[in-house]
């Protein structure tokens, strides 16, 4: 599996799945998630409430994954996730994080999809420290490409600013990524 960081906006990545920092309603928010709301169209927001009326009726745990439609989004699926809000007294809200790229990863499998761009997730309203962010990210990343023998050939993590793309391609060569 082929790792890279990029500068830009992931609502134009052409893969074949995007991942949504999503929060928990499912229903669109700020952010990542409003700007996926926004440009991907009514479609993504009729998925989600079917989604809300079957199986999420309260909607998406924190660390789950779950696939929509991507509707206008030059990608086929969007792959929701909900990533933990940062608590430094709770370590184990790591855990969670981490589980948001592995769960995300695994709905990908699930879909076949080859490409998939991810966000930062929780590093914008949800405060967590992008340093931090990105080496549980990226080591989680690396992790399922090594373990599970996942059929996604590329993760591209999307960074909408230059502070974080700089701190994610730190992070990225620093691992040896």
């Amino acid at each position: 599996m082929e790792i890279t960081s990029i500068q830009g906006d992931i609502t134009e990545q052409a893969v074949d799945a995007v991942v949504n920092a999503a929060n928990s309603s499912l229903l669109g928010g700020g952010g990542v998630d409003g700007a996926i709301h926004r440009k991907g169209g009514p479609e993504i927001l009729a998925a989600c409430r079917a989604l809300r009326a079957s199986h999420y009726g309260k909607g998406l745990a924190t660390g789950q994954a779950v696939a929509t439609t991507a509707g206008r989004l030059p990608a086929r699926w969007v792959i929701h996730t909900v990533g933990p809000v940062y608590a430094a007294q709770d370590p184990g809200r790591a855990a969670l994080l981490a589980s948001c790229y592995r769960e995300s990863l695994r709905v990908a499998d699930e879909l076949g999809a080859r490409t998939v761009a991810m966000p930062a997730v929780s590093t914008g309203v949800y405060g967590w420290p992008a340093d931090d962010a990105a080496r549980i990210a990226l080591r989680t990343v690396r992790e399922v490409a090594l373990g599970t023998g996942s059929r996604v050939a590329e993760v591209r993590f999307v960074l909408f600013g230059a502070d974080a793309f700089g701190v994610f391609e730190s992070v990225r060569l620093e691992l040896g990524l």
